[in-house]
């Protein structure tokens, strides 16, 4: 069988558009999007209080330089295969957990730094200001700096997220699950006979990439304050 009849054959399948086939396309792609996800919220929780605490009080500079180079160093597979290592020394759920702590590990470094970027360049003037209305110092992180911060924030949350939905996607070689990435890893195991499965589950992850490149786009405009949104036109 050609490529072309292979692909065809794996499109045609009406099991492989349903949704509730663990095996469909909508199913995997919901399964993409929550390891996605849920590494990214986490991530979130644990790097974004700890740099608009350290960058409101100007220090862990050296820290957020650090981040950005430990981010580009670490080798995805690399961590995936690391954790679960761990994983199975402490008896842990070995299809899970890995991909997971891996995920976490890997959307941090741009969001701390994107976080710490943000509230540092703002300008100072605006937070002396503040200061002199009576603002206090929590105030002026969570109703100032947090959200003239957004635009950066955001922008290194897509970096991550984007990064996510790529790992995700290697992440099936440990994972029953793996998201759109099993489509790839099952059809590498039927060989010759499996291209056709391997070029639909890549394009299907890029794809799900380039629809969520494009949802952080908006979310970032609807997000950023309108003022600072007309100032940054006015430069433009």
């Amino acid at each position: 069988m050609s490529f072309l009849d292979q692909l065809n054959a794996w499109l045609a399948d009406p099991n492989r558009w349903s949704w509730t086939d663990k095996a469909g396309v909508p199913y995997r792609t919901l399964e993409h999007l929550r390891f996605s996800l849920l590494a990214l919220a986490i991530a979130a929780v644990l790097t974004i209080p700890a740099a608009l605490w350290l960058a409101h009080y100007r220090r862990g500079a050296f820290l957020a330089s650090s981040a950005v180079n430990i981010g580009r160093a670490i080798p995805s597979f690399g961590l995936i295969i690391l954790f679960w290592f761990l994983a199975s020394r402490w008896e842990l759920d070995t299809t899970f957990w890995p991909l997971l702590l891996a995920l976490v590990a890997l959307a941090m470094p741009p969001l701390f730094t994107n976080t710490y970027a943000g509230v540092v360049t703002l300008e100072q003037e605006t937070i002396d200001a503040a200061r002199g209305t009576g603002y206090r110092e929590w105030q002026i992180m969570l109703r100032l700096e947090l959200p003239l911060a957004s635009p950066v924030i955001l922008a290194g949350a897509r970096v991550a997220f984007l990064q996510l939905i790529a790992t995700v996607a290697i992440g099936a070689i440990v994972n029953d699950g793996g998201g759109l990435g099993r489509y790839i890893v099952d059809g590498f195991a039927l060989g010759a006979q499996g291209y056709g499965a391997i070029f639909a589950g890549g394009l299907a992850a890029v794809v799900l990439a380039l629809a969520c490149d494009g949802a952080f786009a908006l979310i970032t405009r609807v997000a950023t304050p309108r003022g600072l949104a007309l100032q940054n036109a006015r430069r433009d």
